[in-house]
């Protein structure tokens, strides 16, 4: 291989074509100048919190106290609970749905096309108020039951774009292997789709426990509701920054770690599939037939 191939390599590439040395400086320029701007960002959003007695014991010694720690592990309990019914009944629901728009029967496609329109293009908060006020539920079901109409409206797209996206070889050579619709959906289609899907399933969850907070404005005493009646209560002096500071960290992370899993599982469906060694027996010595 010559120096000019292996130039050419480290310069270019199928898809485009890699930065000369006047851009390496610029983008390197770029990222100085965001960088200082963030660190400066940083340091000014400190220095309030610091003008501001933000960092002072006097403010940070009542979460000391049991009784505010109890709370929050309250609060973040019932959030984790209201988060796993909605979740699992989304799922459920996005399922049903899904398989309505992709029914052959005209009524049933354009009902569950319907609810799907429907449910998708409502807020979150009017359907979860209608259904605490209208409906008078209490707040927790109110709470799941909203998530659950428009998370699963939303996942109901996700599967039926997923099971379309099937090469339609694959459905057509079951239909020719004598499977009915059901058993190509559930054997053929469904456990192909579901690889595509996961990403963007899981990424949907994530919205589904960042809208738990919603909680809170119809009582569930969810995490932020405890936090909310913590900094609002006069007998422990509790400023609402501090409070916002133990709250918002664990929401974040929260967040952060399904929207890494759904980066996991992405990035490990882009993977080829290993395939194992298969051992081949020894060949036997040939059997002599008659006559040769």
């Amino acid at each position: 291989m010559t120096a000019h191939a292996l130039h050419g390599d480290t310069q270019s590439t199928a898809l485009y074509d890699l930065p000369g040395p006047r851009t390496r400086r610029r983008h390197l320029l770029y990222g100085v100048v965001s960088t200082v701007v963030l660190l400066g960002l940083l340091a000014w959003i400190l220095y309030l919190l610091f003008d501001t007695a933000q960092f002072t014991a006097a403010k940070w010694s009542p979460f000391t106290y049991k009784g505010i720690q109890e709370l929050l592990l309250r609060g973040l309990g019932n959030t984790l609970k209201a988060f796993a019914y909605a979740s699992v009944l989304s799922l459920l629901l996005g399922a049903v749905l899904g398989a309505g728009r992709l029914s052959v029967h005209r009524p049933v496609r354009w009902a569950a096309t319907l609810c799907v329109e429907f449910f998708r293009a409502m807020p979150v908060l009017v359907m979860i108020f209608f259904i605490f006020v209208a409906l008078k539920a209490q707040p927790l079901p109110a709470l799941v039951a909203g998530l659950t109409l428009y998370n699963g409206s939303v996942l109901a797209e996700v599967f039926r774009t997923g099971i379309n996206s099937v090469e339609r070889g694959q459905r057509e050579a079951a239909y020719a292997l004598g499977m009915r619709k059901t058993q190509v959906m559930t054997f053929v289609l469904a456990p192909q789709a579901v690889r595509a899907m996961l990403p963007t399933i899981i990424s949907q969850l994530v919205v589904a426990l960042k809208d738990t907070s919603l909680g809170y404005l119809i009582t569930y005493e969810e995490f932020l509701h405890a936090g909310k009646l913590i900094a609002s209560n006069l007998d422990y002096d509790l400023p609402f920054i501090p409070v916002v500071m133990i709250i918002s960290p664990i929401y974040i992370g929260m967040c952060m770690l399904l929207s890494w899993f759904a980066t996991w599982v992405a990035r490990r469906e882009r993977r080829s599939p290993k395939t194992a060694a298969v051992e081949v027996a020894a060949a036997e010595p040939e059997t002599v037939l008659p006559g040769r």
